[in-house]
């Protein structure tokens, strides 16, 4: 074939591919109007709130702008040396000193044409000046309260963040050499992809992080043997399959969040944490909690305590005969957990041997920048919503959450999903993240009010669980608990000052890495290593002053922790061998419901 027989041929192709995409474009644009209808108008980013942000540092920096020109004119002699550097470089070849460089976990500006291309170092450096300079006189407003701050802290960097240089076809090199080589395929193919992701999200901006066709549940993810023993409304009780010959006398409940789906803790064998809980002699349980929707409004937190962990708990001696249980809680899980322990404490009720809190919070004094969505205002429009929806949408919150990490959870996904015109991906853990649940109503605005907005749970009395006044102080059992050093969701030195509020005996350690990545951290391959101090002192950069670092897992270091609460060897249970009868393999049906 011919150059130019070849070349026709591409263009055929790629004009026949655009076709498409407008008559795909034609529909979308066609189905505008009925998404609007449906939309009932909650943001989570409202412009009501950010506008009231910004008014209030408007009428700050008009009480005294001095400040504020200042930056600016230092804004523009940096620009303007870094012209005159760049004309320098452009004309003369000479190589200045950049004037500032990307942050070293910067991940947007990796490809070399951002430092050896001149035109490109420009708009790099340009940006990362302006952006810093923005943030920098955001960050030094005066007269401003706290969380008034921290809004607009938060705010501006989404927006800085918005408006990178990589973010945009003709400013990023990596997509303008894509463009050339492709002869503009990968745009063809980008637009078809926002299309797509368009349609699947009714009219909603949420880019595709990984292919949803790659997995299934229960045949190359949640795969662990076991069986549903139990069911009520709120949850399904998974008993595992044993997979020793003996295991420990006293069994292990686990209680993942309900903000997600459970499988976080079983998704494929090789880093299933549920399995190799399993293959360390333990009998494991699970509770995996339902997708609620409008039918579930009024179910509320006490709700999950007695229908949730107490239900699990006395389904569990039907299973097994009467014995203690060791409870495992991550994240809310683990708030929940604790407000169990002190719920049972006066009631003298001794059944929970040993509790585990991974990555929970108890004291809701600092929770990073998740107390932006978390104000009056936002709580208002929050609780609007759900009063027309009975719940409150798990899309809302998958958005909040990926904004914490708006450049590796958004933008990066942009790039490659619409400016490459990439196909993202499987990734399991991408997957998971991606497969959003519900909140109920009740339980959700007493949860937002109560722990994030008020902090009542560190109170003694601070929340009542029936008639039961909940006091923390009243937790003796022994307690482990497992943070991460780069949680941006239940901050590490927060959760110490919750392991401070109980009374018996706590064994605190800190992992490598954050929220989802540090507790999912099997001992092979070794990636991130953990802290241990067997002092408590009251401030938690003291205990990490004193901490020793140890290499691997932290699971080896909780499941040595765990033997001692684990009772004789016995032998294994079945699913089944007990009064309960198994309703349906695991993981079950709960899990499977999935957001239209």
């Amino acid at each position: 074939m011919t150059e130019g027989a070849e070349q026709n041929e591409i263009a055929d192709r790629i004009a026949a591919e655009f076709a498409k995409v407008v008559e795909r474009w034609g529909r979308v644009m066609a189905k505008q109007t009925d998404w609007i209808v449906e939309d009932d108008g909650f943001r989570v980013v409202h412009p009501k709130v950010v506008a009231q942000a910004f008014s209030e540092m408007a009428l700050r920096a008009l009480e005294n702008p001095a400040p504020f020109i200042n930056q600016q004119m230092a804004l523009m002699n940096q620009l303007g040396q870094l012209w005159a550097d760049s004309a320098r470089r452009f004309w003369n070849g000479e190589a200045p000193d950049p004037a500032v460089q990307p942050a070293r976990d910067d991940k947007r500006f990796k490809d070399a044409a951002w430092a050896e291309n001149v035109v490109f170092d420009f708009y790099k450096q340009a940006y990362l000046l302006t952006s810093r300079q923005i943030q920098d006189m955001v960050e030094n407003v005066p007269g401003l309260d706290p969380h008034t701050a921290r809004k607009l802290r938060f705010y501006t960097r989404q927006w800085v963040d918005a408006l990178s240089p990589s973010n945009f076809a003709l400013t990023n090199p990596e997509v303008l050499k894509t463009t050339i080589d492709s002869h503009g395929e990968n745009l063809v193919r980008g637009f078809a992809n926002l299309l797509e992701d368009l349609e699947r999200n009714q009219g909603r901006f949420s880019v595709k992080m990984t292919d949803y066709s790659a997995f299934k549940l229960g045949e190359n993810i949640a795969t662990t043997p076991g069986k549903v023993v139990f069911q009520n409304r709120v949850m399904q009780l998974i008993q595992y399959s044993p997979s020793t010959e003996t295991v420990r006398e006293k069994p292990l409940l686990i209680v993942p969040p309900w903000i997600n789906k459970f499988y976080i803790l079983d998704l494929k064998p090789q880093n299933s944490f549920v399995k190799w809980a399993v293959d360390q002699g333990n009998t494991v349980f699970l509770v995996s909690w339902v997708n609620p929707d409008e039918s579930l409004a009024e179910l509320g937190f006490d709700d999950y305590v007695t229908e949730g962990l107490l239900h699990a708990i006395d389904a569990i001696e039907q299973a097994v005969g009467k014995a203690q249980v060791n409870v495992l809680g991550y994240c809310i899980g683990g708030t929940l957990l604790a407000t169990t322990l002190a719920y049972l404490a006066p009631k003298r009720d001794k059944r929970i041997a040993s509790a585990t809190f991974l990555t929970s919070l108890l004291d809701f004094s600092d929770v990073g920048d998740l107390s932006v969505f978390i104000d009056e205002d936002q709580l208002q429009l929050m609780e609007e919503h759900m009063l027309r929806q009975g719940f409150f949408d798990g899309q809302h919150m998958a958005v909040a959450f990926s904004m914490l990490r708006e450049n590796d959870l958004i933008w990066s996904f942009a790039i490659k999903n619409y400016l490459l015109g990439q196909d993202p991906m499987p990734f399991d853990l991408l997957y998971w993240n991606s497969d959003s649940t519900r909140m109920p109503r009740a339980m959700h605005s007493f949860y937002l009010r109560n722990m994030y907005q008020r902090n009542c749970l560190r109170d003694p009395g601070g929340i009542k669980v029936g008639k039961t006044a909940i006091d923390l102080r009243k937790i003796q059992i022994p307690a482990f608990f497992l943070s991460t050093r780069e949680d941006h969701i239940a901050p590490w030195k927060s959760t110490y000052l919750g392991a401070k509020l109980l009374s018996g005996p706590v064994k605190f350690v800190l992992g490598g890495s954050g929220h989802v990545a540090g507790v999912v951290n099997p001992p092979k391959p070794e990636k991130y290593g953990f802290w241990t101090n067997p002092e408590m002192p009251d401030d938690a950069d003291a205990w990490l002053v004193g901490a020793t670092q140890g290499e691997g897992s932290w699971w080896l270091e909780w499941d040595r922790w765990l033997k001692e609460f684990g009772g004789k060897q016995v032998p294994a249970r079945q699913p089944g061998d007990g009064k309960l009868t198994p309703i349906e393999d695991a993981p079950g049906a709960y899990v499977k419901v999935r957001l239209a």
